[in-house]
């Protein structure tokens, strides 16, 4: 159940991050309120995942996967440029995510 959670968490903060790109500087009000809703229930499911995983674990995968969409999302649909740097980074972020979850294994 934490899992599922966390997993709606990642997708509303991903909608939220996409959607303050088009909101313009919050200028724009459709994009601008999907951003403060997309963040409201992202926080809402990540405290509801908080009761059953551990805080780290779960903040080290919501924030790493959350990087590396938002980033592939540029990439692929907004016109970012990509480079051997952002591939490193991405690749580093879901290797440490890795890392975070195997060594708090007990």
């Amino acid at each position: 159940m934490g899992y599922g959670l966390l997993a709606g968490a990642i997708a509303a903060e991903i909608i939220a991050t996409t959607s303050m790109k088009y909101s313009e500087g919050f200028s724009r009000l459709w994009p601008s309120l999907i951003t403060g809703a997309g963040y409201l229930i992202a926080f809402a499911l990540l405290a509801q995942s908080l009761k059953t995983l551990q805080v780290g674990t779960a903040y080290a995968i919501w924030s790493g996967v959350g990087t590396a969409a938002v980033a592939g999302i540029g990439i692929l649909f907004l016109g970012e440029t990509l480079s051997l740097a952002k591939i490193a980074g991405i690749l580093l972020i879901v290797l440490g995510v890795a890392v975070l979850n195997l060594g708090g294994a007990h």
